[in-house]
């Protein structure tokens, strides 16, 4: 397919983005190992030393081909408001400070936000209502979440998807979350200053409580429920408290019927911020 122009930068890419090619916050490159097997991945994410590593590496693994299939075909077939613009089409990092306080925890990319803009809640609805939130609360530099060369910055924060790729029907399999795991524990390893995790839905609860125990940190058992405004304290080996916030997920399923509103979102962002030691 012939390249298409950046809205932002201008530059020409393809879709599915390749590695190193210039688009705004890519972190690998051409030589980026490529993880094609979840035994991979455990190795992989096993020697990262930063998160800049992982980044790289999650950004172009390619272990789980239904879920390698189904981003790129996105990507090709693209929605008709985005038919001008290049798609990511790959895994979707962290985004955000890299030795935070908070961690928002979601479930995977959308398939026309993050998919597309290469950025975890960024050009769909969700990522309007997930940073105007976190803008509200002194946590970004600004209420909007456009494309990946938007100046958006995050303050003490950062944004993790336990998959990092946009599944079929928003459904990963328990494989497909598996598999992608690793990233997720290694980064938690790598965050000694986090105090507080804000979970979007009750798959990101979920899947926190599993980093955290996969991590040898002490879980109340039975496990913490989750639900809105729900809090957990789990400790790090090192004795440290983190709480684990819950906030239903920003979907737009959500926040269309009223399940979530700005003002629960931001309470739970509150909640979260101030658990952390930022509020």
């Amino acid at each position: 397919m012939s390249s298409l122009p950046h809205p932002r930068v201008r530059a020409g890419f393809d879709s599915p983005v390749t590695p190193g090619t210039g688009w705004p916050g890519d972190p690998a490159t051409a030589a980026t190992p490529v993880a094609r097997h979840p035994r991979e991945v455990l190795r992989l994410a096993a020697r990262c030393g930063t998160v800049g590593e992982i980044d790289a590496l999650s950004s172009v693994c390619r272990a789980c081909p239904r879920l390698v299939a189904w981003r790129e075909e996105v990507a090709v077939t693209k929605r008709r408001a985005y038919a001008g613009e290049p798609y990511w089409g790959r895994p979707v990092p962290g985004f955000g400070d890299e030795d935070p306080r908070l961690l928002v925890v979601g479930l995977a990319p959308g398939a026309h936000g993050a998919n597309r803009t290469g950025r975890l809640f960024t050009g769909d609805r969700s990522g309007e209502w997930i940073v105007r939130a976190l803008h509200g609360a002194g946590l970004a530099n600004q209420a909007t979440s456009l494309d990946a060369g938007d100046g958006l910055r995050l303050i003490g924060t950062r944004m993790i998807a336990p998959v990092r790729c946009v599944p079929p029907g928003n459904a990963p399999t328990t494989e497909e979350r598996h598999a992608c795991a690793p990233w997720l524990r290694r980064e938690l390893a790598l965050l000694p200053d986090v105090r507080a995790v804000l979970a979007l839905g009750a798959v990101g609860w979920a899947a926190s409580l599993d980093a955290a125990r996969d991590a040898g940190w002490q879980v109340p058992r039975p496990a913490p429920r989750f639900g809105h405004g729900a809090v957990a304290a789990l400790t790090r080996p090192d004795g440290v408290v983190v709480r684990l916030v819950g906030s239903y997920h920003v979907s737009q399923q959500n926040t269309s019927t009223g399940r979530l509103t700005l003002a629960m979102l931001d309470d739970a962002v509150r909640l979260a911020a101030g658990a952390a030691g930022l509020a």
